[in-house]
């Protein structure tokens, strides 16, 4: 069996920059184990199948690992490939995920896409000396959200300077953690790692800024937010908090297309 494949780079204007992940359009759905042992063998942060319905899109992630609730850069990489490889003609894709519900990503004439995603429930947590314990500076707040642990910084470069030890991290039993502070040049940046959903360090989580844009809307008092995630890559990202609703903003670029054999 012939599958197409594209590879796309996500919260970006250029090639080698921001988050790669793997795009495979499907007529119907394979076999868990079989899209599993695609993504493995991508070894992305995450592939992301999508099968057309009607007018809209089904749409699951997987990571080499594991199947995830929600991926946003690996949605935007989706809607970049139906726009620019799929001859979808309309500005508004409707996604549909049996983890996360309706996802809808618009594209504006600039070549702007944007996510519009549910908002993550957030709250503050003591400080865990466990979590604590998997980076060398410690958190000034600590808050849970749906699938991650955030930890707050004070400074910009404690995020840049933070050094990570995956063993501890490990232990814990989440999803990921989202490391973030005050930002120089932007309102917030971040970093995000997940040992457990075999991702050390991400170059750009989308789904993280359903937690983060709350997050930070809410102490600088404002809902129109920039960010950006801090790993060797890069990644922009334009953040509105809009009600129960979160919507992120980024481009992408095409970096391969090919076929599978399976």
């Amino acid at each position: 069996m012939k599958l197409n494949i594209y590879q796309v780079d996500a919260f970006t204007d250029r090639v080698f920059g921001g988050n790669p992940a793997a795009v495979i359009p499907l007529e119907k759905w394979l076999s868990d184990q079989l899209m599993q042992k695609i993504a493995a063998e991508n070894n992305l942060s995450e592939t992301a199948f999508v099968v057309k319905e009607n007018d809209r899109y089904l749409i699951r992630w997987f990571t080499p690992a594991v199947e995830v609730d929600l991926c946003g850069h690996a949605t935007l990489a989706a809607a970049h490939v139906i726009f620019c490889h799929e001859g979808f003609k309309e500005d508004l894709i409707s996604f549909y995920s049996p983890r996360s519900g309706t996802l809808k990503v618009e594209r504006s004439n600039d070549g702007l896409l944007t996510l519009d995603f549910p908002k993550d429930t957030i709250r503050q947590i003591e400080i865990s000396k466990e979590i604590a314990a998997g980076f060398s500076i410690a958190p000034i707040e600590m808050w849970k959200g749906g699938s991650d642990y955030i930890l707050v910084y004070g400074k910009e470069e404690q995020i840049l300077e933070m050094e990570i030890n995956l063993f501890e991290l490990a232990k814990v039993d989440t999803r990921g953690f989202i490391i973030t502070a005050p930002g120089v040049k932007v309102d917030f940046v971040s970093r995000w790692f997940g040992p457990r959903a075999g991702v050390d360090e991400d170059p750009v989580t989308g789904s993280a800024h359903t937690s983060l844009t709350p997050l930070w809307a809410d102490k600088l008092e404002k809902s129109h937010l920039t960010a950006i995630q801090l790993s060797k890559r890069l990644g922009e990202l334009i953040c509105e908090l809009a009600g129960d609703r979160v919507r992120i903003g980024g481009k992408a670029v095409t970096y391969m297309v090919g076929e599978i054999l399976v």
